[in-house]
């Protein structure tokens, strides 16, 4: 097995594997032979300690395809959205934006101020805008912070922010300060194939996986490797703050994993930072289990790829699959929560 020392790797977490969660790997197996998938991972970091670390099958349906291991990088979907959040909190705090609190439509002037009238950057930020497009029009479904939809308009519009006011891309801003800094080498965003990769498994009915066409981190071709995601899950754990030596931005890392979510009159809608899941409330409609503690903060794929940190126990928790979507008859939110309940239920 390839340990980061070997790589490089500047943010080094020692092991000691035990069974304290050996229920949080029985849960991933049985995620993994529930969706529609070849390979898995599982990665539980307890009190600076990686104390769970397991591989399940292989990248591809192809019985010689390559076994998933420590470098096998999945596509993680959704979940690159916390990496998008952190771009968007740097440029808060570089003075880029002067506030989340700014309408939309001082950034992006070129669309529609009628459709985005009252639209903050909060709204974005916490899937409470209201917005959706079809047919690459931009339609109101709701007045901005009166609801919540989990939908790819605000995010599009986020990452078109962060270029104009800054200058740079997501993955110019990801790799200046978290990437090279920490030596993720298994973080990136991709247009063409190579081995570590692990394919996407769609339905039958639908069209080949296709890479996408730039490394801006403004479209969903990030893969990140299950030790990469840890880290990443780590990093905020720690606040930045690794070996004692302040690494990555204290105040971006709180900026982002904190609730930013306006004031909803249904308190059963889920809870957000910037874009990561908070746990605030108790929410009906929340991805994060019941168990776990307020404070802690997790953010889902569409693939299965999760993180979750829980910073009242100290613990990062990692699964990843190559699932794209869910088979019938399989309720993804029940999945996730229990997920979260399970881990809980080792400590």
């Amino acid at each position: 097995m390839i340990t980061d020392k070997e790589v490089g790797g500047i943010l080094y977490i020692s092991k000691n594997l035990n069974e304290r969660f050996a229920s949080v790997v029985e849960h991933v197996k049985n995620t993994y032979n529930t969706v529609d998938c070849s390979g898995a991972a599982v990665i539980v970091i307890h009190k600076d300690q990686i104390v769970t670390e397991e591989y399940m099958g292989r990248h591809s349906k192809s019985p010689d395809a390559r076994l998933i291991q420590t470098d096998t990088q999945f596509h993680v979907a959704s979940v690159r959205k916390s990496y998008i959040g952190f771009a968007l909190a740097y440029a808060v705090n570089k003075g880029y934006i002067r506030s989340i609190d700014d309408e939309v439509i001082e950034y992006l002037p070129k669309l529609d101020s009628n459709i985005l009238k009252n639209t903050l950057i909060r709204h974005l930020l916490t899937h409470t805008h209201g917005l959706n497009i079809k047919n690459e029009e931009i339609s109101r479904e709701y007045d901005p912070g009166n609801g919540w939809a989990y939908n790819n308009v605000g995010i599009e519009m986020l990452t078109e922010i962060v270029k104009n006011t800054t200058g740079k891309t997501v993955s110019d801003i990801l790799t200046e300060e978290v990437f090279n800094s920490l030596k993720l080498a298994e973080s990136g965003w991709y247009i063409e194939r190579n081995e570590k990769l692990v394919e996407v498994i769609l339905k039958p009915n639908e069209l080949h996986w296709n890479l996408g066409e730039g490394t801006d981190g403004d479209q969903k071709n990030m893969y990140v490797s299950a030790r990469d995601l840890a880290k990443w899950g780590y990093i905020h754990l720690k606040k930045g703050n690794i070996d004692n030596k302040q690494v990555v931005n204290k105040e971006i890392i709180e900026m982002a994993t904190s609730l930013q979510s306006p004031e909803l009159s249904d308190l059963d809608l889920p809870q957000n930072g910037f874009l990561w899941f908070v746990k605030d409330l108790p929410a009906k409609q929340t991805e994060i289990g019941d168990l776990v503690p307020k404070g802690s903060f997790q953010i889902l794929g569409y693939t299965g790829v999760t993180v979750l940190v829980i910073p009242q126990h100290d613990i990062v928790a990692v699964r990843m699959f190559n699932s794209f979507g869910s088979p019938d008859g399989y309720n993804y939110l029940n999945d996730i929560r229990s997920f979260g309940d399970t881990i809980m239920q080792c400590l």
